[in-house]
């Protein structure tokens, strides 16, 4: 199935694995929480055991490292694009609450930034994502 828009989860390369898929899972949600249309119906076995929804299309994850962060952040704020945003001070709190202050501490072009989520148009995505590699 094609779709007319593209996610993409960006992560630091140099991150710890239990820290990549962290601030993977916590960007997803993100992108659940945030975007009309995204999630599809709930799931049931043969047996009826009812599941729960989840994300309706393919959610690419890319590797780079600081420099590549900062520069999908510029790209997606200069064209408009909706992201979530996680940043190394985000790893030393323990409540949603704290991490919104963190972020709020920080000027957009300061942004100690460890991962970044986009959903938007599959062109105007891929423009953004530009030089990229797929996370090994």
């Amino acid at each position: 199935m094609r779709f007319d828009t593209k996610i993409g989860i960006v992560v630091r390369e140099d991150l710890a694995v239990w820290q990549k898929l962290n601030v993977t899972a916590f960007l997803a949600s993100a992108i659940a929480a945030g975007a009309e249309d995204v999630i599809g119906e709930p799931y049931a076995d043969a047996d009826g055991n009812p599941y729960l929804a989840m994300i309706r299309q393919p959610i690419l994850v890319y590797a780079t490292d600081a420099a590549g962060l900062t520069l999908v952040h510029t790209r997606a704020l200069s064209r408009g694009i909706p992201m979530a945003v996680y940043i190394e001070d985000m790893f030393k709190t323990g409540h949603d609450e704290a991490n919104r202050a963190t972020v709020q501490a920080h000027p957009a072009e300061t942004l100690p930034l460890v991962g970044l989520a986009l959903h938007a148009p599959k062109n105007l995505l891929d423009k953004t994502l530009k030089g990229l590699s797929l996370h090994p």
